[in-house]
């Protein structure tokens, strides 16, 4: 299921984000990058020793709780810290790749099912040129550009990609979840009857 999800974050959650990624020490992405996706990652990465990456996380995860279409679409059993990735400059672009299925946690106490894919734009669509994320369904391929605090999820299994930025900066937070219910059609069939009800 691709889902978009507006105003995840508050307008003032969105402000605190954007003036703690300013201070931010960026990375080369292919950090995180399994072997096949490292081949076409070109962008930068927020690092784990960034001493704002704490709080940034909390703040998103908070966010993320408090929504009840995010719980119900995704069923999280297991969240893994939220990541931060900025494209821009010669930095800009990731090709088509699908998503690791399993993902180590940062301190290395085990693994984490990704069942499920997440993207939340935090920069503002109009602020840069290019950089829609498109991902790949049964449907076709669909760019996605949301306004900063929104959020797209998606199967990690889907083959997907980030567009070169050709101007501008395109700021954004990803993450992988393992749902409850692994199986993505009948985590549908759940989201749809919740759906029904309200």
């Amino acid at each position: 299921m691709l889902l978009q999800i507006e105003n995840v974050l508050s307008a003032d959650e969105l402000v605190q984000v954007k003036s703690l990624l300013a201070q931010a020490e960026w990375q080369d992405g292919r950090v995180t990058a399994g072997t096949q996706a490292a081949l076409v990652k070109n962008n930068q990465q927020l690092s784990e020793k960034s001493p704002n990456i704490s709080t940034l996380r909390n703040i998103v995860l908070t966010a993320l709780s408090r929504n009840p279409i995010f719980f119900s679409s995704v069923l999280p059993l297991k969240i893994l810290p939220p990541f931060f990735n900025r494209y821009g400059g010669s930095s800009n672009a990731y090709g088509a790749h699908v998503d690791n299925a399993m993902r180590m946690m940062p301190d290395g106490s085990g693994y984490v099912r990704a069942d499920v894919s997440a993207t939340l734009f935090l920069s503002d669509p109009d602020s840069y040129e290019g950089g829609e994320l498109i991902i790949e369904d049964t449907f076709g391929s669909k760019g996605i550009k949301l306004k900063a605090g929104s959020i797209v999820i998606y199967p990690s299994s889907s083959v997907h990609q980030v567009s070169p930025v050709s101007k501008g900066e395109r700021i954004a937070c990803f993450m992988f979840i393992q749902s409850m219910v692994r199986d993505p059609v009948k985590r549908r069939l759940l989201y749809d009857m919740d759906m029904a009800l309200v």
